[in-house]
């Protein structure tokens, strides 16, 4: 494999490192292990297999079809860039934390709140959650 095979392979986000079916949700949420801020909740749970696995959770309550897929978009591409320096071996369940939910429920201006997600506040609050599971 060329060397910009390889470092294409090692950025990717192949169907073997999702969470896919409700079986494997259920499982990451049964474990219970779960740390959140302002913006995400993050369940983590060992996996059988070496390596990581992102499933991402965006209910109808975050707005329409665009804006829970643009969210969806943001979170997968933060795991992506970030992979590497996750630990192996667990699977991770993003979810969108119940205090932005309420913020949009209180909110005349919903839309822009979700607007101001930004991929860099999205990446950093996945990254800091990570750490905080990892101890």
């Amino acid at each position: 494999m060329s060397y910009y095979g390889e470092i294409l392979k090692r950025f990717s986000f192949e169907k073997s490192k999702r969470l896919v079916n409700n079986r494997q949700f259920k499982a990451v949420l049964a474990t219970k292990q779960c740390v959140s801020d302002e913006l995400l909740i993050l369940y983590v749970a060992k996996n059988k297999s070496a390596c990581r696995r992102l499933g991402i959770s965006v209910g109808k309550t975050c707005g329409n079809a665009v804006m829970r897929n643009r969210i969806k978009r943001l979170l997968r591409e933060a795991f992506r860039q970030s992979q590497n320096s996750l630990p192996d071996g667990f699977d991770y369940l993003v979810m969108i934390s119940p205090k932005l939910l309420k913020k949009l429920d209180k909110s005349k201006d919903s839309k822009n709140l979700l607007k101001q997600l930004t991929f860099d506040r999205i990446k950093n609050s996945l990254m800091t959650l990570a750490a905080k599971a990892a101890n």
